[in-house]
């Protein structure tokens, strides 16, 4: 099986930003983290990220094409007002989970509407990176 984690703007900072949100792992660590995962599943997970929204939409709309059989998607903060992912998310008929680290129930007003979830069929949030594997397996059937 060939799965795509998605990563939106500022996932490349983990370990470094709000730690006391986010904790003190590295992006390094969370590749690694699903590198392992994939290794261990014996499927292809391939993790792209970008602060951009159009290369994320770009990247979504070239799973269509390039026999992606899953999405796990943390969009960041386009989660709450890019609809234009969203639509792209909706293109895609693939199983799709959006992930976020932190409890986004527990934080800003703003953080709790998820404009993307829709078009997902899955959303975990506040189990820390291990919500990353949560959602590979959901992708993966488990």
């Amino acid at each position: 099986m060939k799965i795509l984690v998605i990563n939106g703007p500022n996932l490349n900072f983990l370990g470094i930003r709000e730690k006391n949100i986010y904790g003190t792992q590295d992006y390094d660590y969370l590749l690694q983290m699903i590198a392992d995962k994939g290794e261990k599943e014996g499927c292809t997970i391939e993790v792209f990220q970008s602060n951009h929204e159009g290369a994320i939409i770009d990247r979504i709309q070239d799973a269509y094409f390039d026999g992606t059989q899953g999405i796990v998607i943390n969009p960041g903060a386009y989660t709450h007002y890019s609809y234009a992912i969203h639509d792209a998310l909706a293109s895609i008929t693939v199983p799709k989970v959006e992930i976020h680290i932190s409890n986004i129930m527990e934080r800003e007003d703003f953080r709790k509407v998820s404009v993307t979830a829709p078009a997902c069929d899955k959303q975990i949030y506040g189990k820390g990176l291990e919500g990353y594997l949560s959602a590979i397996d959901y992708v993966l059937g488990k």
